[in-house]
């Protein structure tokens, strides 16, 4: 599956969301995904969010994903600690 359309999928599941993925054999994934709705919530619930937009592409067309899931303000706080 092309990380084009599962990007769509999350952004279009999710309000308001922006996402990139990424992936080297279409298989396997890495997601970052920023989202309003994500504050407040733990990070197994924001994975869970993520997984909603998806349905039952996890664990068939898509085999893995590694999820990271903020708010634009934790984006933003985690960019200036890391130099950029």
């Amino acid at each position: 599956m092309d990380p084009a359309e599962i990007k769509s999928l999350i952004e279009n599941g999710l309000e308001g969301a922006e996402a990139s993925v990424f992936s080297e054999d279409n298989t396997h994934y890495a997601a970052l995904v920023i989202c309003a709705d994500f504050a407040g919530k733990r990070p197994i619930a924001r994975h869970q969010m993520v997984y909603r937009c998806l349905g039952e592409l996890m664990g068939n067309e898509i085999h893995a994903m590694s999820i990271r899931a903020h708010t634009a303000d934790e984006w933003r706080d985690l960019q200036v600690k890391a130099g950029g």
